[in-house]
C-alpha cells in the first residue's frame, strides 16, 4: 500500500497545483478536462444502470451566475429524465467511484515494485484531475438527498448484519 501512495504522490501534488492555477485563470480548466469527463461519465453510466435515464451530457465549461453576486464556472453536467428516490443517490454520488481510477492505475504500475518510468509522468498528468473531480458537487449532494428512503433500509440492513446471530437465536426460540 505504501508503494501505491508513493506512486500517487506526484499526481496529488500536480492536482494541488492545477486547483490553485484553475482558480487564478480559466485557461487552466483545460488541464482538468480529463477529470471533468470522468466525473460526468460516472453520472451518466450509473444513471443508465439505475434507470435514471440520462438524456444530456455536457463537458463544455460555461459561466453561471452565483447566488448573490458574481459568477462561477460549471465544468460539465448530466441531465436525467427519471431521477427517483431509488436511483438519485447512486446517480448523483457516482463520481466517488472516480477515485478508484488512480488507485487502480497505481496498483497496476506498482504490482511488481515501484519503478517510475516516462509513462508514469504522462499517467500523473492524467490522474491528477481525477483527484479534483471525484467529489460530488453541492448540486449532486442535493439530488442525492432525494434518496432519503435508503437511510432506514441501510440502517435496518446494518442492524441485521451486526446482530445476525442474536436475531437467528430469537427466531429459533
Amino acid at each position: 500500500m505504501s508503494d501505491i501512495l508513493l506512486y500517487l504522490l506526484p499526481s496529488g501534488a500536480l492536482a494541488l497545483l492545477l486547483w490553485i492555477a484553475s482558480g487564478a485563470h480559466p485557461f487552466f480548466f483545460v488541464f482538468t478536462a480529463a477529470g471533468t469527463l470522468c466525473h460526468e461519465l460516472a453520472h451518466f453510466s450509473v444513471g443508465l444502470l439505475t434507470n435514471a435515464e440520462p438524456i444530456g451530457l455536457s463537458v463544455i465549461p460555461k459561466r453561471i451566475k452565483k447566488p448573490g453576486k458574481g459568477h462561477n464556472w460549471e465544468l460539465g453536467s448530466v441531465t436525467f429524465a427519471n431521477l427517483r428516490w431509488y436511483n438519485a443517490a447512486p446517480s448523483a454520488l457516482a463520481p466517488l467511484l472516480v477515485l478508484g481510477l488512480p488507485f487502480a492505475v497505481a496498483w497496476w504500475r506498482t504490482r511488481h515494485g515501484l519503478v517510475f518510468e516516462p509513462l508514469d509522468l504522462a499517467l500523473a498528468f492524467f490522474l491528477a484531475p481525477q483527484f479534483l473531480s471525484f467529489w460530488p458537487s453541492p448540486v449532486d449532494w442535493r439530488l442525492a438527498a432525494r434518496s432519503w428512503p435508503w437511510i432506514p433500509l441501510l440502517l435496518f440492513g446494518g442492524v441485521v448484519t451486526i446482530y445476525r446471530a442474536e436475531l437467528l437465536q430469537l427466531v429459533k426460540g
